[in-house]
């Protein structure tokens, strides 16, 4: 693999730790060091500003809209974008006429913890003054994981060598820039001395934004900001606490009710301090680790940094979805950088699902809903493509496609076919058959009519396939016979057709409201069953699968011979030299061999791992897991356990150079699931759960828990035997090794090989 690692932070297996200010590394620290509840997102900036930052706070679910030249049909003319809402950290400090500005003044001492047992941010540091004096300081940060409009923010001020005033102006404030666009995209709409309420230009989206302070002072602000200034005495060798209670409240209302429901919250807000709101965070992390946390004991005492690894990824994932509303869905980004523009991608249900099916399968379900909900959406995205049914968007905040490169907008069909996989996982792994015939179905039916009417039917073979397309490998398009895009299509459309050939039988009233609704004609779900059964998947004798039609032909590249200082490639290689050679992006065949992992050999897949895995640059995120992943299945473990420590550290040793622009959130789901399907080798594509675990020779032990249908279930990994306990719920049934075993109260021990 071409790409190494630039470790920066110190290792723990609890806490990430900046010891000591680097200004070339200030943007990645940001990134690292965001915080999240879901609805609110910040990332680590400095609360008094720094020149060189993204000062990034965002409210989930806030997006403005830009029309956009007229061009083709089928390619979008108006498109949707994230951009920073309130900035809840605004302060400024000044002593003795000097303002604190860490790019300006003297300071020692610096430390920043990212601290993942307590979901807190700390940064101290000593504040030395022209005039001979130091104050030490201490930011504190988090937002309400319960509570999700509000967010905390304490400065204690420790002088050590003087007693003297220190001035401070702390608010709240929409006139944030969005830095792609330079502009800021906030108008205000009514303010207080407390509060301020701000509509998007374009969009016409409200928010409120109010705090409440620790310390008297007088008010100020403007038509974007409101807050007070105040005037702190210090003593020597005592310190002084300031906390801002702050209230970030957009739930889609405006006027007046918005208004009302602010105040409300912010009178809500008033009866609890930023030390009960401490105490209920560390209790809600607590919770959190009891069932997702994952533990590694290395063999031979190190390996701290990839336990620090896992858990930063679990963390994040925590923090950026919880299920918490089903308007929103998991940006590429999350809540911590504006690259990707916040969007969501197929990521979601292929790569994010497993996680929360393990962990919060009430938030898997919230994710699915999200797609119910912007049905209508996807329908008139099809429509656009001259297409039946419904075609999800390759990019969306709210439901519309908002990519305007019809290379990937027009040609990629993987959010469709993830849809209906997700749909398909989730039933398979909850047994939630309400929710298949309550909206799964309903969404099938129009994926499947999108399928169908896509496909071509080859006139020399009669096979059907889908022509002029991109697979995931976006390093190769307008191809014909994608293998990924064939098979995904494939299963898509025998799902859909299985479920309403049995709907019928199971459900028969809402089969009928469901065939009225949809206009369902007899004979549909025969014909969606027809294609998937004559589609195309082009393979040699031993079971190499050819990525799309051609691919063989293409000339070949040697992928390690290119320099590290090259990434990410599509900022040093013209467009077109990419899509010239044998080079993959990211996982297109191994990606469907990894989806429905028990529909193909051991042979099948070992064949096609040794062939795809060296032309593969893991330009995307999604890459190192989904290798390590099969690599351990195909007992490559040494292979397996260095693709996990590149899928678990991507962000945190900035392994792409551009953790700067934000954290690979749906990557980071990925190394949560590279642990539980690579080293455990959990298989939930199958009539029951299958494991094979198989541990890394530089591990003693690896333990860690999951939700499955009510049941809470532990497993502890040695290298000579593993260990499933269950600590809550009804005996499971699961294939160990091959061998089917009952997983009840006495727990099960079986050899690890």
């Amino acid at each position: 693999m071409a790409k190494v690692a630039d470790p920066y932070f110190i290792a723990d297996p609890w806490k990430v730790i900046e010891r000591g200010f680097n200004p070339a590394y200030a943007r990645v620290s940001e990134s690292v060091f965001s915080l999240s509840n879901e609805t609110l997102g910040v990332r680590g900036y400095f609360d008094e500003g720094y020149p060189d930052s993204l000062r990034g706070s965002y409210s989930n679910g806030v997006y403005e809209l830009e029309d956009l030249p007229r061009s083709y049909r089928g390619i979008v003319d108006k498109t949707h974008f994230m951009i920073p809402a309130a900035d809840w950290l605004l302060t400024s400090l000044t002593l003795d006429g000097e303002a604190l500005d860490l790019s300006a003044v003297r300071f020692t001492d610096f430390e920043r913890v990212l601290d993942m047992r307590a979901g807190t941010l700390t940064r101290n540091f000593v504040w030395h003054t022209k005039s001979g004096k130091s104050l030490k300081l201490t930011f504190l940060r988090f937002t309400d994981m319960r509570c999700r409009e509000r967010a905390y923010q304490r400065i204690v001020f420790e002088p050590l060598n003087f007693s003297g005033t220190v001035e401070i102006t702390s608010g709240v404030a929409f006139n944030l820039v969005h830095e792609g666009r330079g502009i800021c995209f906030w108008q205000g709409v009514r303010r207080s001395d407390a509060a301020v309420a701000a509509r998007t230009r374009a969009s016409g989206q409200e928010v409120y934004a109010a705090a409440l302070y620790s310390a008297a002072g007088e008010p100020v602000g403007g038509e974007l900001t409101a807050g007070l200034r105040a005037s702190l005495t210090l003593s020597q060798g005592e310190t002084l606490t300031f906390d801002k209670r702050a209230i970030i409240l957009f739930d889609g209302s405006t006027g007046d009710v918005l208004w009302d429901a602010g105040e409300a919250a912010l009178r809500a807000t008033a009866g609890v301090t930023l030390d009960q709101a401490l105490e209920e965070q560390r209790t809600y992390w607590a919770e959190h680790w009891r069932v997702s946390d994952i533990e590694v004991d290395p063999a031979d005492g190190t390996g701290i940094e990839e336990q620090q690894g896992i858990r930063f990824c679990s963390f994040q994932m925590a923090q950026t979805y919880n299920g918490g509303s089903v308007r929103h869905n998991i940006g590429a980004k999350g809540l911590t950088g504006e690259a990707y523009n916040g969007h969501a991608f197929w990521d979601t249900e292929a790569c994010c699902l497993p996680f929360y099916l393990f962990t919060n399968p009430a938030a898997a379900k919230s994710l699915l809903m999200f797609r119910y909900n912007t049905l209508e959406q996807a329908k008139n995205r099809a429509k656009m493509l001259d297409c039946e049914g419904a075609c999800y968007p390759v990019a969306t905040l709210n439901g519309d496609e908002a990519c305007n490169l019809w290379q990937h907008a027009s040609l990629q069909f993987q959010p469709s076919t993830a849809v209906a996989y997700g749909i398909w996982h989730y039933a398979l792994v909850t047994g939630d058959k309400g929710f298949v015939a309550g909206y799964g179905a309903e969404m099938l039916i129009e994926i499947a009519r999108f399928l169908k009417s896509r496909a071509g039917q080859d006139p020399q073979t009669g096979e059907y396939g889908y022509f002029g397309v991109m697979g995931p490998d976006e390093f190769h398009m307008m191809v014909h016979n994608n293998a990924y895009t064939n098979y995904m299509g494939k299963r898509s459309l025998s799902y859909a057709a299985d479920v309403l050939l049995e709907l019928p039988v199971s459900n028969p009233a809402r089969y009928a409201e469901l065939k009225k609704k949809t206009g369902l004609k007899d004979g549909e779900a025969e014909s969606w069953r027809l294609i998937a059964d004559k589609m195309a998947l082009p393979a040699t004798e031993e079971g190499l699968i050819e990525q799309h039609d051609g691919y063989f032909r293409l000339p070949h590249i040697d992928v390690h011979a290119i320099p590290v200082t090259e990434f990410p490639l599509y900022d040093h290689w013209s467009y077109d030299r990419i899509y010239r050679t044998d080079m993959i992006k990211q996982p297109d065949v191994l990606m469907f061999l990894y989806l429905y992992n028990s529909s193909f050999t051991p042979e099948v897949k070992k064949i096609n791992y040794e062939f795809y895995e060296p032309r593969t640059i893991h330009e995307s995120s999604l890459s190192p897991a989904i290798h390590s992943i099969l690599a351990a299945e195909l007992s490559m473990m040494e292979e397996a356990t260095g693709f996990f420590g590149y899928a678990t550290r991507l962000d945190l040793d900035n392994y792409n150079r551009n953790t700067r622009e934000g954290l690979h959130t749906t990557s980071i789901a990925m190394a949560w699931v590279n642990i539980v399907y690579g080293f455990a080798g959990l298989r939930s594509d199958g009539d029951c759960l299958r494991f094979a675990p198989r541990l890394p020779s530089r591990w003693k032990k690896l333990r860690f828990s999951l939700t499955y249908q009510g049941r809470i279930l532990e497993l502890t990994m040695a290298q000579t035997e593993t260990t499933f306990t269950l600590r809550q719920g009804s005996p499971v049934e699961a294939v160990i090794h091959g061998e089917t075993q009952i997983i009840g109260p006495d727990g099960l021990t079986v050899p690890t090989p």
